[in-house]
């Protein structure tokens, strides 16, 4: 659990500081061990699937049905497959049509549409942001 929010957390604050532009939440409410807490839900656990390598966890996927709810890589192993490997995954085992992700992440965009997702022209705000995610199929 502590390595799932590890990612979880340090990716969050490098990818999406930039967009929010909110520190009270990237470096006060955004912390390892609530995160840990929160994922160690067996509802939520029961769908997050791990990338594991050498007895790292190097990556995570979270699949809902057939919605990606959540893929992060950590950091320093960004760039190695690891993404390209969880969602195929994904599409393959899970048979996952869909995802919303950030209009302003444009490398998870870019990501999507390179593994066959396109955006759908649905939109809607992020809850409690004034940010929007958009809708993504396949």
């Amino acid at each position: 659990m502590s390595r799932i929010a590890e990612i979880l957390v340090f990716v969050k604050r490098m990818k999406y500081r930039s967009i929010f532009h909110n520190d009270a939440y990237s470096f006060g409410e955004l912390q390892v061990i609530p995160v840990a807490e929160q994922y160690s839900n067996p509802e939520i656990l029961e769908n997050i699937w791990v990338y594991e390598e050498d007895e790292i966890v190097k990556g995570l996927i979270h699949i809902e049905n057939n919605e990606v709810m959540e893929l992060y890589v950590d950091y320093f192993f960004m760039g190695q497959g690891i993404g390209a490997e969880l969602i195929e995954f994904a599409k393959k085992e899970y048979e996952v049509k869909f995802l919303w992700t950030l209009e302003k992440n444009h490398d998870a965009i870019k990501f999507y549409e390179t593994h066959g997702f396109c955006r759908t022209g649905d939109r809607q705000l992020e809850e409690g942001t004034p940010e929007y995610i958009v809708k993504m199929e396949r």
